[in-house]
């Protein structure tokens, strides 16, 4: 594979601050894990994982900002936010904004092509803003002089204003500014006269997305659960984002799913969705948005998507990959629950991936309405633990396939 000194590109300045990359034989990052977690959180000595930085400072945060929702019609709820530690630090991405000569002309988007045809392969991070781990594994691929040995890799940093307005302070007020970014992916939203931050950044990037043969989108949780991988809905590309999935060998749990009431994910657009279009796409739930682990797993489905897609040589790939392959296993949705109202409350510690034995078992009250398991053996996926609003889905049921 042919290497290039990022160092020396013109107009590029390389970001500083944020995570620090000490390399072992000069290529991994080394660090201690936040110790072992029975099952939920990756097991120490099978990672790798980041030295960090204990810096308070906020990221470009102005002072007046507030990110949550402006509308007064559309308040919100803030007695399920996870109390998980920040041990995660942003890195600084402002040096990516125009990266000369791999600037396509959307800023914070990073565009490298080889000589050599092949499909466009992107990767996505910062759909949410407080989910460090994508903007961590971007960061990482160009400190390691990526480029593609044959198609277009793109690299794409997506709600930059929410990001922008980080505070490890306050970790769960920026996930979005005006929307949930990853809501508003239908063509009625996009082409209506609706207008918000992060459907202005949608708007100008949506083209290049559809352009994408191959899409990993990088995502994280906000309650300390087991990576998975989203795969959309199971007759709207579901099936082919599974088959991507295995051939990747991680993480264990792959769900296929029901979408979301609120609105079109990018992974279910056009070619995504259609099971007989070639484009896939897959999102990554890489664990709990700020514990150590979730970046070693973005970083390592992110080179390993890369091997699969002939994006990088395998053995490029594998040189820095440090988890192993896993037996891996099919959840498939079969309902999404969603707040009917501000007083929604789980009965129960539970971070996702349970496996309740009971039809009929309460796992959460809304107001009057008691949420119960439809079935035996009955899989809770994803229960939320972040700010939340009526309509927002906070938890989905599943079965094991």
């Amino acid at each position: 594979m042919e290497a290039w000194d990022a160092g020396e590109v013109s107009g590029w300045s390389r970001p500083v601050g944020g995570v620090q990359w000490e390399a072992s034989g000069g290529r991994r990052p080394v660090g201690a894990v936040r110790g072992e977690a029975s099952g939920r959180h990756l097991k120490k000595g099978s990672t790798v994982t980041l030295h960090h930085h204990t810096s308070r400072t906020p990221l470009n945060r102005p002072e007046a900002m507030d990110s949550r929702p402006p509308s007064e019609a559309a308040p919100t709820a803030e007695h399920l936010l996870s109390q998980a530690a920040v041990e995660l630090e942003a890195p600084d991405i402002r040096g990516y904004r125009k990266l000369h000569p791999f600037w396509p002309g959307i800023d914070y988007v990073i565009r490298l092509q080889s000589p050599r045809p092949g499909p466009h392969v992107l990767i996505q991070a910062l759909t949410h803003g407080n989910e460090l781990c994508g903007a961590i594994a971007i960061d990482y691929l160009m400190r390691e002089s990526i480029r593609p040995e044959r198609g277009v890799l793109s690299l794409v940093f997506a709600n930059v204003e929410a990001y922008r307005r980080w505070d490890p302070e306050h970790p769960h007020s920026n996930r979005y500014c005006d929307e949930d970014y990853n809501r508003v992916w239908s063509d009625d939203v996009l082409n209506s006269t609706r207008d918000s931050i992060e459907l202005r950044r949608a708007r100008a990037l949506c083209a290049y997305i559809d352009s994408a043969d191959f899409l990993l989108d990088l995502h994280s949780m906000s309650a300390p659960c087991e990576p998975l991988m989203v795969c959309g809905v199971r007759e709207g590309g579901g099936l082919k984002a599974v088959e991507l999935s295995r051939a990747l060998g991680l993480p264990r749990w792959l769900m296929m799913d029901t979408g979301h009431a609120a609105g079109l994910r990018m992974i279910e657009r056009r070619a995504f969705a259609d099971p007989h279009a070639g484009a896939v796409a897959v999102l990554l739930e890489a664990g709990q948005h700020w514990e150590m682990s979730t970046a070693q797993v973005a970083i390592d489905l992110s080179l390993r998507f890369l091997a699969h897609t002939g994006t990088v040589p395998p053995r490029w790939a594998q040189s820095r990959c440090v988890l192993p392959t896993t037996h891996q296993q099919v959840i498939q949705v079969t309902e999404a629950v969603t707040a009917q109202s501000l007083d929604f409350v789980w009965l129960g510690e539970y971070q996702g991936l349970e496996i309740v034995p009971d039809q009929g078992t309460p796992v959460a009250r809304d107001g009057d309405l008691s949420i119960c398991t439809p079935y035996p053996d009955c899989v809770l996926v994803m229960p939320t633990r972040a700010r939340f609003a009526p309509g927002q889905t906070m938890l989905r049921f599943g079965r094991l396939l």
